[in-house]
């Protein structure tokens, strides 16, 4: 029987253990700013070519061909072109982005030069949830380390290419992860989504061709030029193609973070972790944060691709698999997700600002037993004019784990109703006080 860690493939999280991961000399110890010369020394166009061989996805939940993506960006437009990198990780269960700048902020800092490099943008921007301080602290650390170091500034190491990077704190706003939100977030405005088209690759922030990524996407860039586009493309599945961070976090023996080729199962993580919590099952979890459909024990071998999940009605979306075993009551648990998504909602359109509000009324009346079985398929309609109507995919997510949990534990939501609240009460205490607080 093989080794379960060789399962995985740690590139970006390689260096997180060794002491100094974080300074500069500690990344360049490890072979870190390697690429960036490699990639100072090809034309820009070759670097966008290398990401599209290399079918590197977007790994902030749609999945968007990367490369792809930054060809859209019209050269011929005079004006400036602009590189923003989403830091904004607020989804709740999603904790990938954190620890990777945190660990090691050189090898986001690095993929932002050669990205921007790539589109032939003079100014890069990280966008950061303003909530994690250190992590902000780090970053500003990271980039003045390596305007020091001649990566960053004026003529970088003689190529005649220039780069200015900004670390600008969000304040708190989970709308502004949505990428047109951020935009007009990081332009002075109120964090609201912006009708599309025009589409941020024509006309983004100032009004000028723009492009938007995730972390961990950036992140990835140096690998795939220092490595090459084949060895990239050599991990994962036939049309996920690559690595990723998988988020584990629950009832798992040992949560955090896996590094592993996409089309890797749960099952697999699971046992990468340690298993369930000692004497408890698995019940149910989500593939991608709360915003996606939830999944059950049944889904435990689906392959964690973009394409796997999608078949079985959900989204990879940003690998945050939150595990609930048998003691959780799925419907708190739901209308815990939704009076958050409610609380962010930005009030822009009427689906979402006023969706929401239903969905928690007849959440919170069902959760205490006060409901009827017919909310449920009130439920459903509520959802049902939500989806595909909202401004935004905020209101999207907040419909899926309603649906999906109906779809899979409607029996448990009419149990509320039997028992004139929460069937889970009695038995959660018992649970507390037979394991103590670690229940």
């Amino acid at each position: 029987m093989s080794n379960p860690i060789d399962t995985l493939t740690p590139v970006l999280s390689d260096n997180w253990g060794t002491d100094g991961s974080w300074t500069l000399a500690g990344y360049e110890a490890q072979g870190g700013y390697r690429a960036l010369h490699k990639a100072l020394a090809m034309e820009p166009g070759e670097v966008v070519e290398t990401v599209k061989a290399s079918n590197l996805r977007g790994r902030g939940g749609a999945g968007f061909p990367t490369g792809m993506k930054w060809g859209f960006i019209p050269q011929d437009n005079p004006n400036p072109k602009y590189l923003v990198v989403n830091a904004d990780e607020s989804e709740p269960g999603t904790c990938k982005d954190t620890p990777l700048m945190m660990a090691s902020p050189h090898t986001l800092v690095e993929g932002v030069i050669i990205s921007a490099y790539a589109i032939r943008a003079s100014h890069a921007f990280i966008y950061v949830r303003g909530e994690i301080l250190h992590v902000i602290r780090r970053l500003q650390r990271a980039a003045q380390e390596a305007y020091l170091a001649g990566h960053l500034g004026e003529d970088i190491h003689g190529s005649g290419y220039s780069l200015e990077l900004v670390v600008h704190a969000g304040a708190g706003a989970y709308i502004c992860g949505e990428e047109t939100a951020l935009l007009d977030s990081l332009e002075g405005r109120r964090g609201q989504p912006r009708l599309r088209p025009p589409f941020p690759a024509v006309a983004g922030l100032y009004a000028s061709p723009t492009v938007i990524n995730n972390v961990e996407s950036i992140a990835s860039v140096p690998s795939i030029i220092d490595r090459g586009a084949e060895w990239f493309a050599s991990m994962g599945t036939e049309k996920s193609k690559g690595f990723g961070i998988f988020s584990l976090s629950g009832h798992v023996a040992n949560p955090g973070q896996f590094e592993a080729p996409l089309g890797i199962t749960l099952r697999e993580l699971i046992d990468l972790a340690g298993g369930m919590r000692a004497g408890h099952e698995l019940k149910f979890w989500t593939p991608g944060g709360s915003s996606t459909p939830l999944l059950t024990a049944e889904h435990l071998d689906v392959p964690l691709d973009f394409e796997g999940v999608a078949g079985v009605g959900s989204m990879l979306g940003t690998r945050a698999l939150q595990l609930f075993d048998e003691t959780t009551c799925v419907v708190r648990a739901v209308l815990r997700w939704t009076e958050f998504y409610k609380h962010e909602s930005c009030g822009k359109c009427t689906p979402c600002r006023e969706g929401t509000w239903w969905l928690v009324q007849t959440l919170a009346n069902l959760e205490q037993g006060k409901g009827q079985p017919s909310d449920l398929d009130m439920l459903d309609d509520v959802c049902d004019n939500i989806l595909g109507r909202s401004f935004c995919a905020l209101g999207d997510g907040a419909t899926s784990p309603i649906t999906s949990s109906i779809q899979h534990f409607r029996d448990e939501y009419l149990a509320h109703l039997t028992h004139g609240g929460c069937p889970f009460d009695r038995e959660a205490s018992t649970v507390f006080a037979r394991e103590g607080a670690h229940a």
